[in-house]
């Protein structure tokens, strides 16, 4: 795997690991014990992945996160929760693929994997805030199974195309902007007009 694809896969699962973070570890870890994950040798920092014991607890969190994500306010109270968890999880999955051995380098990637976690964990926890104001459970089920094909799909296909990898992180980075921006306007709008008139 060269180096453009290394930084499109740990873009990719960062973005990522702020919506589904159980899931990508859950998948990188099986991904890795059947061997479809091609990594450089060095890479020594994910090996640990590949633990049963590591992968039995993230298909645990990825279902349980499953069905938590459905159910209306339960999701905004799983999001608070994961607001510290997510941003981690991304910034040490990226930090794990790229491995660089610089420290200067280790704190930036670091940093920009736990910075694109958190930007996407953002634009879903505001997303999700906007869907919840809406009375009916429907639209939140809707919403939390398109984030989950969205998830599943990247997932895959970072994990199976890495040269596509840098695409599926150009993609979440404009969708995640996107989400944010709607997101912040619905919230603004709705508390306008809950706002008493005077």
């Amino acid at each position: 795997m060269g180096a453009i694809e290394l930084i499109g896969v740990a873009a990719s699962l960062s973005l990522l690991a702020g919506w589904r973070l159980y899931a990508c570890v859950a998948a990188v870890g099986i991904a890795m014990r059947i061997g479809l994950l091609d990594l450089p040798d060095k890479i020594a920092a994910l090996d640990v992945l590949a633990n049963p014991w590591v992968i039995g607890t993230a298909v645990l969190g990825a279902v349980a996160e499953l069905f938590a994500d459905k159910v209306m306010w339960l999701d905004t109270l799983w999001d608070g929760v994961h607001t510290v968890i997510r941003p981690l999880g991304g910034a040490l999955l990226a930090l794990a693929v790229v491995d660089a051995s610089d420290p200067a380098w280790q704190v930036a990637v670091f940093l920009l994997g736990g910075g694109a976690a958190l930007l996407s964990h953002g634009a879903k926890a505001g997303a999700r805030a906007a869907v919840n104001a809406s009375p009916e459970p429907f639209s939140n089920i809707a919403v939390s199974t398109a984030e989950d094909v969205a998830s599943f799909s990247g997932l895959w296909l970072v994990l199976t195309q890495p040269g596509a990898a840098i695409g599926v992180a150009m993609v979440m980075a404009v969708l995640v902007v996107v989400l944010l921006i709607v997101s912040w306007r619905i919230l603004a709008a709705l508390r306008r007009w809950r706002a008493p008139r005077i």
